[in-house]
């Protein structure tokens, strides 16, 4: 006999085109709001105010220091990889300039064609909401130019991904975003063909935080390690929206227990190597959310192979959500809690950490460049200058150079 009680079922697409629906059961303690608790005028006050940037401009110091950590035969790959992605990023930044060869037929409604479209491509999951200005980057607000969002989200490989962190798993990751690129503005031809324009969104040069319109569309919630958790892959789903004029119907935003599930799991959480995340959600920028530590979690991830733990370690993640909320539902506990399945994980110069241990680092280690390029190498001036208690010559002339040359060198996504 269950131990709680349903509250209500979602129904969901299978994974794939030619599999059966899912039926998520959402137990009745764990039933919150669809989507994210938000108070809408918070979240049009900090757009106003005090807009985000992207985070390889925010946190661009870093960049160096994070190549610098990686193995020489990981630095080829990322050579190759930034190689590979280059004409897709163009082809995305270029895409919204296009214009359709045809005039769209007057009042046809696309959405479920274009829903199957994608799905035939090869996206697992495909949702249709309004894209939210608000959340825009500084850098990309005249970029954006269309006001319907295609939420489209790609498997990246489950066996793969359960060996993070590592190299195996980082290859998974940057290979899934190059395979997404290819598709998106494969899809983006297909709406071309139909006399609409289509603006592809690559999430290395992203406009914007994605997740907000994935979980509008239905797509998902936020969990607790700060990712989309999507009923079929968890956070293993990598993502990527496309912007049209094309008319479409808008996906609502579901409860799928997660907003009160992970309060109860915590298992990321606690395992993640860093403490980087939080326990607790607050309220941030409008959005009540578990909030991430980026300074603690960068530090090792960049030592780690991105280090993904927070991913690997969730159970819906693992075993998808049908069978986690099953689970729930018949023995109120959480699925692979406690268990060495699933919280184990390897750290390559530390070895093995069952369910019950963590690795230790020395407070230096978080030690990092932070902020952006130019606060990092002004902050470094400032310090060579207190502990000397003078500017020498050899010290401006450091400063001016770094400076110079940090002026003149591009915002690289990482």
């Amino acid at each position: 006999m269950a131990i709680k009680k349903i509250h209500h079922i979602v129904t969901r697409p299978g994974n794939n085109p030619h599999d059966k629906d899912v039926q998520i059961k959402v137990a009745e303690d764990i039933t919150s709001s669809p989507g994210i608790p938000t108070i809408e005028s918070d979240v049009s006050f900090y757009s106003r105010e005090h807009p985000q940037e992207a985070h390889f401009i925010e946190n661009s110091a870093d960049r160096n220091w994070l190549w610098s950590q990686y193995t020489d035969t990981f630095t080829e790959y990322r050579k190759q990889f930034e190689k590979q992605e280059e004409p897709l990023l163009k082809g995305a930044n270029d895409s919204g300039d296009r214009h359709p060869p045809i005039k769209p037929k007057s009042n046809k409604d696309y959405t479920e064609i274009l829903r199957t479209k994608a799905r035939e491509l090869g996206f697992n999951e495909v949702g249709f909401t309004k894209y939210d200005k608000r959340y825009t980057f500084i850098s990309r607000k005249k970029w954006v130019k269309y006001p319907n969002a295609i939420c489209l989200g790609l498997e990246q490989d489950y066996e793969a991904t359960q060996t993070l962190p590592s190299e195996t798993s980082e290859h998974a990751h940057f290979g899934t975003y190059l395979k997404e690129g290819k598709l998106a503005l494969e899809l983006a031809e297909y709406i071309l063909s139909l006399g609409y324009h289509a603006q592809v969104h690559n999430h290395s040069d992203s406009s914007a935080p994605y997740i907000p319109m994935f979980v509008n569309a239905g797509l998902g919630q936020l969990g607790a390690n700060g990712q989309l958790l999507s009923p079929h892959l968890g956070s293993r789903m990598r993502l990527m929206i496309i912007t049209t004029d094309m008319p479409l119907k808008y996906d609502s935003p579901i409860d799928y227990g997660i907003n009160k599930f992970c309060g109860k799991c915590q298992v990321c959480v606690k395992r993640c190597p860093s403490n980087a995340l939080s326990s607790n959600p607050i309220w941030w920028r409008g959005v009540q959310k578990y909030k991430v530590n980026y300074g603690r979690c960068r530090a090792v991830m960049g030592r780690y192979d991105g280090c993904g733990i927070c991913m690997k370690v969730c159970p819906v993640q693992k075993f998808g959500m049908e069978k986690v909320m099953d689970h729930y539902v018949e023995t109120g506990k959480i699925l692979g809690k406690g268990t060495n399945e699933l919280e184990g994980f390897s750290l390559k110069d530390k070895g093995y950490f069952d369910s019950k241990s963590k690795p230790k680092f020395d407070k230096n280690f978080f030690d990092i460049p932070r902020g952006t390029k130019y606060n990092w190498i002004f902050a470094n001036f400032k310090e060579n200058v207190m502990n000397k208690k003078k500017v020498e010559k050899e010290d401006l002339n450091t400063f001016t150079s770094d400076l110079e040359t940090s002026l003149f060198e591009p915002d690289i996504p990482t």
